[in-house]
């Protein structure tokens, strides 16, 4: 048994080209962040912080580059927090270095500065962008020379100014980069790249042309894996965001409430340090004119003013039918002191715990959007007697805009991560599953249309053993049971053809011997069989040439009408030897008993066709034992059939059997010459044999003459 199996040392490669992977992309993230953190130490404002990620993607490939990008901006966010911002960005130039390579490549000067160009664009508009909007990217024009240089000359706004400045150093660095992976890939050895390619799959390396047949071959597929794997990822992130979003904002609203809340209280007890109890009275009687009213008031101004998480700060005395305000702390004066203030409908439930004197948790109004909440805090005499409260409003004001401010910079950083992950996913889905499993389906689709010769299915074992699958998992596994399956197929289907063949070679024995007896009793018909079988071939194999009758003409039937020839005299077995060896001219009597052996051999061959189950050539054999005395026009025997209901094969027969009758000698004649043999069967195209029969027969004189050398020496 032959083993198909290559001998190309996968895992091996593989190995080798995953740990070189590692290193580099380790490399590229020191050099990334080390480049960074020295630029910014000099104050130089070219970062040089994709130097790597560019070099990485150029050599290593799609994942290596990004991973290289996204973890060289998360480590310099320790020294640079505005770094993380730009993970994506770094993530988009490692994508479309992969692409450009593959697409344009590096080879020429002019894509170089394509390249820098292209990358620089679109990294200097993302980054000013999110500079200008959302860090501190104005504060920086402000304070440059440059922009504001730029600004004044051009005579165009900061925002375009640095809009520029940011593009043309976006450019520059792109620039650096870019020579510095076309320096370094043309330094490495393609042995070392081929070797890092390899480190890539978990099957034979396919080339981009294979991946593209791949492709095509799955368009019929209605869900891809990958698709889906993508899906789970996307949708996986999306309510990581939202999640996590919404767990920050619930824990930032939850600690600025109570930050707030504590503020406020703080600010209260202060101010009931403050305030003399004795003299509310005094205060509420007599206002500003009251002794110490305004220096008081002056005080708790400034207590408000130093604690921020306070909106409104006032002191209330609580009445049954009103309230009435004591200090006005906003700082406008325009209030007439003391302030009347009307309870609110909902109030009304609250108004028994201040008038008794009580503490009154906080009460809460507004929602997550403009939030708010009122501190009380009772101020008490001498006696204990609470102769006011303290209120001070804290609110969590413009919680959307914050909310909005939230998912723009969390999606801004995350997005790099999403890149990342979802390229992770798509080269682990495409290695170990998507590309092995389509390779596997499309072998073995393609094998069930190729056939099933025994040259296609040794064949096909190569293909899918060239596949060399090795994922340590069920894939391989799977593509073991494939690669076993089609091998014992392809072994099994050799023990049946030779099987069958051999086989064959007996039952073409047999028949031949059937055929020998019958022609031994006849004493004149010297090797009939052996030339109207060469005769037979000649003409169905020229039907076929020509493209006569090919719904019925295949392989098969030709192979069953060469392999039945002999049998279609298989009837004179029946025939007595006085009849069928008689040198003279036979009786009318006797002829109808020749005309019997058509009918004979018609009932022979159904007696075997019944006996030897699925033996289909058999069914050949026995049209033409009973058919081929029949005439296209009609007039033969013994039914009478004309034209194309007489079965084809009976009708190559016919003129095969003919020729060789005129061509050989017989008792009661001498061979006919060629030329007068071949004027009767041209004669007899349409009236006594099929036309299309004789024009192919005549056709292929050169091949008929050879079988009469052979056979009949005069000729």
């Amino acid at each position: 048994m032959a083993d198909y199996r290559s001998n190309i040392p996968v895992s091996d490669s593989n190995k080798i080209g995953a740990r070189f992977r590692i290193l580099l992309s380790l490399a590229g993230i020191t050099v990334n962040v080390l480049l960074a953190f020295l630029m910014s130490s000099l104050g130089i404002d070219f970062f040089l912080d994709t130097i790597g990620t560019i070099v990485v993607a150029a050599v290593g490939g799609l994942f290596p580059g990004i991973l290289t990008g996204v973890f060289s901006n998360t480590l310099y966010s320790l020294f640079n927090q505005k770094a993380v911002y730009f993970c994506f960005i770094n993530a988009f130039i490692a994508i479309f270095t992969v692409w450009f390579i593959k697409k344009v490549s590096l080879q020429k000067v002019r894509y170089l500065l394509l390249y820098a160009l292209a990358v620089g664009f679109v990294s200097g508009t993302i980054s000013s962008i999110i500079n200008w909007y959302i860090l501190d990217g104005v504060q920086i024009a402000r304070n440059s020379d440059t922009t504001t240089s730029f600004a004044s000359s051009l005579g165009i706004s900061l925002f375009f100014a640095y809009y520029i400045y940011i593009i043309i150093l976006n450019i520059l660095d792109k620039g650096i980069s870019i020579f510095c992976a076309w320096l370094i890939l043309s330094i490495i050895p393609q042995s070392i790249l081929e070797k890092i390619e390899r480190g890539n799959w978990k099957q034979t390396p396919l080339d981009n042309e294979e991946i593209a047949e791949l492709k095509n071959w799955s368009q019929k597929i209605k869900y891809h894996m990958s698709r889906r794997s993508i899906a789970i990822v996307m949708a996986s992130s999306v309510i990581l965001v939202v999640v996590t979003g919404w767990i920050g904002i619930s824990m930032y609203f939850k600690g600025a409430r109570e930050g707030k809340t504590i503020d406020a209280y703080n600010a209260l007890r202060l101010s009931e340090d403050i305030i003399d109890p004795s003299k509310i009275d005094s205060y509420i009687e007599k206002g500003e004119a009251a002794e110490g009213y305004l220096e008081t008031q002056e005080l708790l101004k400034k207590i408000k003013e130093n604690t921020q998480a306070i909106e409104t700060m006032f002191f209330v005395r609580f009445e049954k039918a009103h309230g009435v305000r004591i200090f006005d702390l906003d700082g406008e004066g325009s209030e007439e002191i003391p302030l009347i203030i009307e309870y609110e409908e909902g109030f009304y439930e609250h108004l028994p715990q201040f008038l008794a004197g009580e503490v009154v948790e906080p009460l809460e109004h507004g929602g997550w959007r403009d939030w708010k909440r009122s501190i009380f805090y009772p101020i008490s005499n001498d006696s204990g007697v609470v102769v006011c409260y303290g209120v001070a409003d804290v609110s969590i004001s413009n919680m959307q805009g914050y909310l909005k401010d939230f998912i723009v910079k969390a999606t801004i950083i995350l997005l790099g991560f999403f890149i990342l992950v979802t390229a992770h996913n798509l080269w682990v889905t495409n290695v170990t599953t998507v590309y092995p499993i389509r390779s596997m389906a499309k072998c073995v689709g393609e094998f069930s249309k190729q056939g099933y010769g025994q040259e296609q299915l040794d064949n096909n074992v190569r293909k899918i053993r060239s596949l060399n699958i090795e994922t340590k998992d069920e894939v391989e596994q799977l593509y073991n049971s494939i690669c076993a399956m089609t091998l014992n197929l392809s072994e099994q289907m050799r023990d049946l053809r030779r099987l069958s063949e051999t086989t064959a070679k007996m039952q073409d024995g047999l028949i031949i011997t059937m055929a020998d007896m019958v022609e031994n009793r006849d004493s004149d018909t010297g090797a009939h069989i052996q030339k109207t079988a060469a005769y037979v071939k000649i003409i169905v194999e020229g039907l076929r040439t020509k493209g006569y009758y090919l719904e019925k003409i295949d392989n098969k039937f030709v192979s069953d009408v060469v392999r039945s020839a002999p049998l279609h005299d298989i009837g004179k077995i029946n025939i007595p030897d006085a009849i069928l060896n008689k040198p003279g001219k036979l009786t009318e009597e006797e002829f109808e008993v020749i005309k019997t052996h058509t009918t004979m051999g018609k009932k022979i061959m159904e007696n075997a066709i019944s006996t030897v189950m699925g033996e289909n050539y058999l069914k050949e054999a026995r049209n033409m034992a009973a058919y081929h005395h029949e005439k296209w026009d009609g007039t033969g025997y013994p039914d009478g059939l004309h034209g194309e209901v007489i079965p084809l094969s009976a009708r190559i027969m016919a003129v095969a059997d003919v020729f060789d009758a005129l061509t050989s000698p017989r008792v009661y004649k001498p061979a006919f010459p060629l030329e007068k043999a071949l004027t009767i069967i041209q004669e007899g195209a349409g009236s006594q044999f099929d036309p299309k029969c004789v024009e192919v027969f005549m056709e292929n004189l050169p091949e008929v003459k050879i079988i009469l050398r052979k056979y009949n020496k005069v000729f």
